[in-house]
């Protein structure tokens, strides 16, 4: 999730197109990888590989891993709720309260629930709709250590309230759920 899937999701996967894809998307990914080889090519003559690789490679293994750490978050979290379009909206994705500059650095990605609801609402209208309307101040609220710490929920535990748990607590480890929730 930190390593391969984000160099995947955010360097390779979008490189490629579906052949069903409409020919304009198709010559659109094609005319930005041609881009992208052009000048990632003049850096790499300019500077040599090495420094691009070298400056490069941290870059997009960091924004990358909290790009995925930012989406996995607002899904996976220990009371997620996922039935009905609106209570999977409101409940099944949490309200990550950022501190202020990374609320703004990362495009108000933690009001994700206003977004499941309406996804007309544009990002810098996102922490207005959600204290202004009601209906999203029930919505599930982590922290962001809450989010760090959400990193560990694989698995639905049907049999205590369809929490999300970890492996360790799946396996029982000898710890009641009272226990788990409490460390947690």
């Amino acid at each position: 999730m930190f390593t391969i899937g984000p160099i995947y999701s955010m360097v390779i996967g979008p490189r490629y197109i579906s052949r069903s894809a409409r020919p304009r998307l198709r010559r659109s990914v094609w005319r930005t990888n041609l881009a992208l080889l052009v000048m990632i090519g003049g850096l790499c003559w300019l500077i040599g590989w090495q420094a691009y690789l070298l400056i490069q490679g941290p870059t997009v293994l960091l924004a990358g891993a909290a790009g995925v750490w930012l989406f996995y978050v607002q899904h996976q979290f220990e009371d997620a709720y996922q039935w009905s379009y609106a209570e999977a909206a409101l409940q099944g994705s949490s309200y990550l309260r950022l501190p202020k500059v990374l609320q703004f650095f990362s495009g108000n990605i933690g009001l994700h629930h206003v977004h499941h609801l309406s996804a007309r609402v544009p990002n810098y209208n996102l922490q207005r709709a959600h204290d202004d309307n009601s209906i999203f101040q029930d919505v599930p609220m982590l922290t962001l250590v809450d989010g760090l710490r959400a990193v560990r929920y694989k698995l639905i535990d049907t049999e205590n309230g369809g929490r999300m748990v970890g492996f360790a607590a799946a396996r029982g480890c000898g710890r009641s759920s009272e226990a788990q929730t409490a460390t947690l």
